[in-house]
């Protein structure tokens, strides 16, 4: 009998695992850490670090180079990055900060500090400008020396050399020129009004900077430098004249017990009858291209102060509410906020996720804007008559969609706690396991716009279920009728108008038994409902399986900060150790389930559209016929052989993270 032996090819050993060291997962997944179209995303990492300079009180000019060769470079005239060696790595520092991730001068934010504010924060940027460059040069002026190094793909090829400061050398700053490899990006082409208005943001949220764009082979210089900041810049840019004066101001936080000293904002805000509303937000001169929760302190600010105003002087016309788009749908800003730590999403810094950025400027905008209103009396009846008919419009809307559904409603089940409003675009179902759970979920909910439905212990596994036998279970039935769609199957055009959520949400406990009923949920909507997935309509909220209670630290006071699993849990603790706090004097907290988190944790944490985790279910690129295949092999009741096969063959990769 032959013995079959395994194709030394495939063979799966313990040198079949590769590290990668240095800058090698930058060149291996450049699209994980920057924007891979175009280069203008790891010239902005040099150029963030110009700003943070400015920011920090060092510098007055930024001078970006379009070289002819193809290669840009950025000079500023801050403090100049060191370049003595390092005490524990015993390298020059300025080696480091463009050879090693996670290395860099913006983790330091205690007091003491080289930035108390700034971008900077995952510590990966100018070293990502390195590895995805062909050649890269930098030259630092500082404490009367002169110091140079180049790299290549992100190797030293030229060593640091040291000289004594001549006539003629700048006193301090940095420079740094970059050629980017066109092997990692779609198109080599900067985009020259991209970079323009980067550069004349840059300017504007720092008054007294000049910031200048030199074309060699243009010729040409446009240079900006802004006194009236945020007014000015958007004055400039509205796509048409205000219906009531400018509201602009700021407001940084001193002596505050909930913010740390000189966090806060500056904003500028107008509202105009017509035109595509022009919008920008920069956390600590950052550009948040996706926003954030600071635009979301904005939003909530100026909605509680309108709202104010509306109930004070009765402007109200009975049966109408006001929502927060409505008081924001005419609205163009520049947001400016300074967040002492950001946390923002993913690497390229598109979206703060700060939670505690609503309440910083929703704090400082809201008592402004109401005293501004009280003083402005008669702009204030024009701005309320502006979010009044756009509450009217976004009502009518609503009821049209309610009138398309026609009568003959099945009878909404008992258990589910609707939501006020009809508008579906608006409304969403959160599906909760667990009556305890769906206790938390009714009273820390939005009344209006979101609505609970508790599912009682695990839902059936309706993979094999014939789509007649479906409500014959209690659980499906209440989801199907509760959604208003019946099923269907992937080859159906089946009836959507009846939706009554555009979001539902499957929200369970964050552990092994929460992710079973996910599962299962997630194989219903797939088996049975699959063009609610494919249109968009269904998500899984991300609720916290830790609370962690950390004492004040630094600038910052005692907060509580939540952790999604045991590895944000390990990032979390291993901040506050960077940040100074003793080891052990924190306190952690497990939550058992949902049932154990207060109302108001639940909001914060999970409900609140501004701070929570809600992931959108996509097929992606394999489409049903790939991913039906994958899921009979997981929930078929006569596939436990291949489940195990799978498991044998797959199990070990669950828990790495490339």
């Amino acid at each position: 009998m032959a013995t079959k032996t395994a194709n030394a090819s495939t063979d799966y050993s313990e040198g079949s695992i590769r590290v990668l060291k240095g800058l090698e997962p930058v060149k291996q997944r450049p699209g994980m850490y920057t924007r891979t179209d175009n280069p203008l995303h790891i010239l902005q990492e040099v150029l963030d670090n110009a700003a943070d300079e400015a920011l920090a009180g060092h510098g007055k000019r930024i001078k970006t180079t379009l070289h002819a060769d193809g290669s840009v470079s950025i000079e500023d005239d801050g403090r100049g990055i060191p370049f003595g060696l390092h005490p524990e790595e015993k390298a020059p520092v300025v080696e480091l900060v463009f050879t090693r991730l996670h290395a860099g001068g913006k983790f330091d934010k205690g007091k003491g500090g080289a930035y108390s504010f700034s971008g900077g924060l995952h510590g990966v940027g100018v070293s990502v400008t390195n590895a995805l460059s062909k050649r890269l040069e930098v030259t630092t002026h500082r404490e009367g020396q002169v110091a140079r190094l180049a790299f290549s793909g992100g190797d030293v090829v030229e060593p640091l050399a040291v000289r004594p400061m001549q006539e003629g050398d700048r006193r301090q700053g940095t420079s740094v020129r970059a050629w980017p490899d066109p092997k990692y990006f779609e198109s080599s082409q900067l985009p020259m009004a991209e970079l323009a208005h980067l550069l004349r943001s840059k300017a504007v949220l720092m008054p007294g900077v000049t910031v200048s764009l030199v074309n060699e082979k243009t010729r040409e210089t446009q240079t900006w430098q802004y006194k009236g900041g945020l007014r000015d810049y958007l004055m400039q840019t509205l796509p048409a004249d205000p219906v009531i004066p400018l509201f602009e101001g700021e407001g940084y936080a001193q002596n505050n017990e909930s913010f740390a000293e000189g966090e806060g904002a500056q904003w500028c805000v107008a509202f105009t009858e017509e035109g595509q509303p022009v919008r920008e937000s920069y956390v600590n001169l950052i550009p948040t291209s996706a926003g954030g929760t600071h635009d979301s302190g904005l939003r909530d600010g100026l909605f509680n102060a309108v709202k104010s105003f509306v109930d004070l002087h009765s402007l109200l016309p009975k049966g109408v509410k006001l929502l927060p788009e409505d008081v924001f749908a005419r609205a163009s800003y520049v947001l400016s906020a300074k967040v002492l730590d950001p946390q923002f999403q993913g690497q390229i810094k598109e979206r703060l996720n700060s939670r505690d950025a609503v309440r910083l400027v929703s704090s400082f905008v809201r008592p402004a804007m109401e005293l501004w209103l009280n003083q402005h009396v008669e702009y204030g009846r024009k701005l309320a008559e502006l979010a009044i008919k756009a509450a009217q419009s976004r009502q009518r809307a609503g009821q049209k969609v309610e009138k398309r559904k026609g009568s003959g409603v099945a009878v909404l089940p008992g258990k589910l706690t609707d939501c006020e409003s009809r508008d579906t675009g608006h409304n969403e179902v959160f599906l909760v396991e667990g009556d305890s759970a769906g206790g938390s979920a009714k009273m820390g909910r939005d009344k209006e716009c979101q609505a609970v439905l508790p599912l009682r212990g695990k839902v059936l596994n309706t993979w094999e279920v014939e789509r007649d036998r479906l409500f014959a279970n209690t659980e499906i039935h209440d989801i199907a009728v509760a959604i208003g769609v019946d099923p269907h199957g992937p080859a159906d055009t089946p009836d959507l108008s009846g939706l009554r959520y555009g979001k539902i949400c499957i929200l369970s406990d964050a552990d092994v038994d929460g992710s079973h009923i996910q599962v299962l949920l997630l194989t219903l909507f797939f088996r049975h409902f699959p063009k609610l997935i494919e249109a968009g309509h269904v998500y899984v909220a991300r609720p916290p399986l830790f609370r962690v209670d950390a004492p004040a630290r630094g600038k910052k006071p005692a907060a509580k900060m939540y952790a999604l699993d045991e590895g944000e849990l390990t990032a979390t603790l291993d901040k506050l150790r960077k940040e100074g706090v003793r080891e052990g004097s924190w306190t952690i907290s497990r939550f058992k389930g949902l049932g154990e988190m207060s109302a108001e944790q639940l909001w914060e944490t999970t409900l609140n559209p501004d701070t929570r985790r809600l992931l959108p279910v996509q097929l992606g690129k394999v489409g049903f016929a790939d991913t039906e295949a994958l899921i009979t092999r997981l929930m078929g009741k006569g596939e436990a052989a291949a489940r195990r096969e799978l498991m044998e063959l797959h199990g070990d990769a669950v828990e790495i993270d490339i």
